[in-house]
């Protein structure tokens, strides 16, 4: 099990490639693979760090402003993050800016692998240039935290209010000294029953953590925290809402020429990660709830905003069609609201399907020079809530026409794994070029991500169905017309 998890660590979710090159053929996995008694040279001091811990949605989103120092006699480039080997692998969306250039995009990151007797693991930031000696650089990391959150306590009635328990360090995980750093938690209410308290002779000022104010706990400042340093706590928090957790989404996008039309569908392997019923459901005590429409831990409905334009929406799962749905265009924005079969409680999981149309020329146009076009789509749609939607694993295909070629893509989002096969369906001949990205450790703020997809496509290729459809219906009736041509009468025939 040990050596499983590090291998997760290994392709745990990388930071944005927001430049990446195209045609990124190859899985993102550790370059470096390091000894378990590696420590990061210590060329680097945090000046100044401020941690936001944000706990409003049904996973952590942490955000880390600080102002690194090189403090070695040469230039510097390699910053090292340090992670706990089982926290790497759940780890999603990490990205790396400097703060006060963002225009620029996300630096590059990767994981640097360990061996097995190793409990720590790192992201190895790439800084643009390196840092001289004695200078200055202020990085703006970002990252959520997947299956994070547990329900205590784990069992609840149907009516009742959930609290969840969130684990972590008031010293952020660092592997160079912190000269000052303090760390600010946002909880969604200011119901917080529990939580651990620190000792005021570890505060710079001589007070006792947290300090409270309003739905805000603030722990620190902290001087002259050394390198590995940690100090857990944990608190304990009113979130009646569900924890919506996704294993797996599927989502393929066909591009059509000939249809002019754009086909997507996602199939959806959902559960609820929120504390489980105590006695069995009540559908009355359900019946009571939706009228006054109280906060509740179940999901029972999924809101799927798309484009303008979006046509043809359907809604199934493993029984078969599900009529509780609406759909409603507007000019700037179409919305699916999907109702399941049944409220999602905790612990329960719901399959299910959903699909649409859209024009195509609203995502593909063709360049001026050559035989090739751009497709640029949203790498994930589909259900958008205040709670939010945590995707363990993305598979994403995009299935383009019959004789497509020299396909390359681009995104900011982290890929793990990418490669181009043949799709075949009815009627092709040499079958579709197929373009298949995963992903894994995303949440739904990934949802303004654009997935960029360039391909070659000649005018011939365009025609190459219709010939196939007339030569095929031409053998039909030419066999047909041979068969009912033979004499399948028995002996010979009477000559006048």
């Amino acid at each position: 099990m040990r050596s499983f998890s590090s291998l997760l660590s290994c392709i745990a979710v990388l930071s944005s490639f927001a430049a990446a090159e195209l045609n990124l053929s190859q899985p993102l996995l550790s370059k470096q693979v390091l000894a378990s008694t590696f420590k990061p040279p210590q060329v680097f001091k945090n000046v100044n760090l401020v941690r936001t811990t944000n706990l409003d949605k049904g996973f952590p989103r942490e955000t880390i402003n600080v102002i690194i120092e090189n403090v070695d006699a040469k230039p510097q480039s390699e910053y090292y993050l340090p992670f706990e080997s089982s926290l790497i692998s759940r780890v999603g969306g990490l990205e790396v800016k400097d703060k006060k250039s963002p225009e620029k995009g996300a630096l590059r990151v990767e994981v640097v692998g360990f061996d097995t007797a190793s409990s720590t693991e790192f992201y190895l930031i790439h800084l643009p240039t390196p840092l001289a000696p004695k200078e200055q650089q202020t990085l703006s990391i970002s990252y959520s935290v997947l299956s994070a959150l547990k329900p205590v306590p784990a069992q609840i009635s149907q009516a009742d209010k959930q609290y969840v328990q969130y684990t972590f360090s008031v010293y952020t995980p660092s592997a160079y000294l912190t000269e000052k750093q303090k760390t600010k938690v946002k909880f969604p209410s200011a119901d917080v029953p529990d939580y651990t308290t620190v000792s005021a002779e570890l505060n710079a000022e001589k007070k006792a953590d947290p300090q409270k104010q309003g739905s805000t706990f603030s722990y620190g400042p902290y001087d002259n925290v050394p390198a590995g340093a940690e100090e857990l706590v944990s608190v304990r928090y009113e979130f009646t809402k569900p924890i919506a957790h996704a294993s797996l989404l599927e989502r393929d996008i066909e591009v059509s020429h000939w249809g002019g039309n754009l086909a997507t569908e996602e199939r959806y392997w959902l559960s609820n990660l929120g504390a489980s019923l105590k006695n069995h459901f009540s559908r009355v005590e359900w019946q009571k709830q939706s009228y006054m429409n109280p906060p509740t831990t179940a999901l029972k409905a999924l809101n799927v905003p798309l484009a303008a334009g979006a046509l043809n929406p359907y809604f199934t799962d493993d029984i078969g069609n599900v009529s509780t749905s609406r759909f409603r265009t507007g000019k700037r924005e179409s919305n699916l609201e999907l109702k399941p079969r049944y409220p999602i409680f905790g612990g329960w999981k719901y399959s299910f399907r959903v699909g649409w149309d859209a024009d195509l020329n609203t995502y593909l146009r063709k360049l001026s020079t050559g035989e090739s076009y751009v497709l640029k789509v949203p790498f994930l749609e589909g259900p958008k809530s205040p709670e939010g939607i945590q995707y363990e694993r993305i598979h994403l295909r995009v299935i383009l026409p019959e004789g497509a070629t020299n396909v390359k893509y681009s995104t900011s989002v982290p890929i793990v794994d990418s490669h181009t096969d043949i799709h075949k369906t009815f009627m092709d001949t040499i079958g579709r070029s197929s373009l298949t990205l995963t992903a894994i450790n995303l949440v739904d703020d990934f949802r303004d991500r654009d997935l960029i997809v360039t391909y070659d496509y000649p005018w011939t290729a365009g025609f190459r169905k219709p010939i196939v459809i007339t030569l095929g219906a031409f053998v039909v009736f030419t066999a047909a017309w041979v068969v009912g041509n033979l004499d399948t009468s028995i002996g010979k025939k009477k000559v006048a």
